[in-house]
């Protein structure tokens, strides 16, 4: 199974009939709210570590991710992804003085109508929206659903703009404003590439000193590039997991890393994919049935059942119940498995999602 595509012909007429791994209810756990992480820890490697082995089944709990090194050897290849999240949250005012909030899906080019989300007073197409002396919007369509369309009007280098009077997008479980942290914690610490509004956070917990070290005992680093968009936020809604569609986002595989997930598998080392995203980029790459260098825009969709042929680990964080980054976890080590896990977090007061603990899948 390589999308989410089925055959109506063989759809299920009720959910009784429905495989239990393809129920979205069976992708539902309970969550104390104070466990969900409104802030990062101290310092990016102070996480905890949750060690998930596939085929014994075994857990392990270490107090510190740094201590992620126990568990690699030389010769593994660390795949991490490049995105950086560009400050889409925009607060303005239209011209008749109603405040408005823009969250830009995708990065804007000069003079290129932007996907965006919106919420305060009421806008329509022709509406003009400041937000600094710099820069201003118009809108040029809204859907039914309230999305639009927006213009920005501003310098060429509208990016320097966006830093000018942008914020920090954060994830809409976290229930308070952006402030200083944000802008360097919602953020991995090998950020290259503006693009994304949501961060690939299982790359938080990477320091700068922790790559090195891992550099330093053998472990290889390679590079893909996803950029996240606002739709990771959304639950599937689907009876049946199969007939969710996933967003499209922008997926960049150089040769480079290629090369190097060749050479890893070669030499019988494992290709550790660090974050959901990696994963699926990775996998799209190789749908063929190799890894090739890729450029354009992924909706692939990884549920149970899927064949995976690129990856060996996972590092990820712990995943919202109900949503496609659970059941791709799931379909990597086994939905019983990970509901197992995440109860043994949750009795443990583990942190959770995207500022939370992380989990390493072997």
């Amino acid at each position: 199974m390589s999308s989410g595509k089925i055959e109506k012909s063989l759809k299920p007429t009720s959910i009784e009939e429905i495989p239990e791994d393809f129920r979205l209810k069976a992708y539902h756990y309970d969550l104390p709210e104070e466990l969900i992480a409104y802030y990062p820890s101290p310092k990016r490697e102070e996480s905890r570590l949750l060690v998930l082995h596939r085929q014994s089944k075994k857990i392990e709990h270490r107090k510190r991710f740094s201590e992620i090194v126990e568990y690699l050897r030389p010769g593994d290849l660390l795949v991490l992804n490049d995105t950086r999240v560009f400050p889409a949250r925009l607060l303005g005012r239209k011209e008749s003085g109603g405040r408005v909030e823009i969250l830009l899906l995708r990065l804007p080019e000069a003079g290129k109508p932007v996907p965006a989300l919106y919420r305060g007073k009421k806008l329509f197409p022709g509406y003009r929206v400041i937000f600094s002396e710099r820069l201003s919007g118009r809108v040029l369509s809204k859907d039914p659903d309230g999305k639009i369309e927006i213009l920005l009007e501003g310098p060429d280098d509208l990016l320097s703009a966006l830093k000018e009077v942008g914020k920090v997008p954060l994830p809409p479980y976290i229930k308070r404003d952006p402030q200083a942290e944000d802008l360097f914690r919602y953020q991995t610490v090998y950020a290259r590439k503006n693009g994304s509004v949501a961060a690939p956070t299982a790359g938080f917990h990477f320091s700068e000193a922790l790559l090195a070290k891992l550099e330093a005992q053998g472990v290889r680093l390679a590079f893909i590039t996803l950029h996240v968009g606002y739709g990771t936020f959304s639950p599937v809604k689907t009876p049946d997991i199969r007939d969710h569609r996933i967003h499209e986002e922008y997926v960049e595989i150089p040769e480079e890393t290629v090369i190097a997930v060749e050479e890893t598998k070669k030499h019988g080392r494992r290709v550790i994919a660090v974050g959901t995203t990696t994963v699926r980029a990775l996998e799209w790459g190789a749908l063929s049935g190799k890894l090739e260098p890729r450029s354009g825009w992924c909706d692939l969709y990884i549920y149970p059942g899927f064949e995976f042929r690129v990856i060996s680990s996972m590092v990820t964080n712990f995943h919202l119940p109900g949503s496609s980054l659970l059941i791709l976890v799931s379909a990597f080590a086994g939905r019983k498995l990970i509901l197992s896990a995440y109860q043994e977090a949750i009795r443990r007061r583990y942190r959770f999602f995207s500022y939370g603990d992380a989990m390493f899948i072997l």
